[in-house]
């Protein structure tokens, strides 16, 4: 969830995290990209990512890991 300061708060499968981002735009389109820090499993983790509007209620993005591994999602706005 994103918040209107830009600040919000995720879950991907064990990992959660809080927020601090910003709207950036690009030549096809603006994107919301973020630092992140959290929890996985009780270990400490920190990161970056990115989430755009994909059409109506999907939305797609990148999470990745500090020193670590990336992944990329597609989501859809919970009913």
């Amino acid at each position: 969830m994103i918040e209107p300061d830009n600040m919000g708060h995720f879950q991907f499968g064990l990992v959660y995290g809080d927020i601090d981002g910003r709207i950036v735009e690009y030549a096809d389109g603006k994107r919301f990209e973020f630092t992140w820090e959290g929890n996985e499993e009780c270990d400490h983790v920190s990161g970056s990512g990115w989430v755009k509007i994909k059409e109506k209620d999907i939305m797609e993005g990148e999470l990745r890991f500090h020193r670590g591994e990336s992944s990329t999602f597609l989501a859809r706005r919970a009913k």
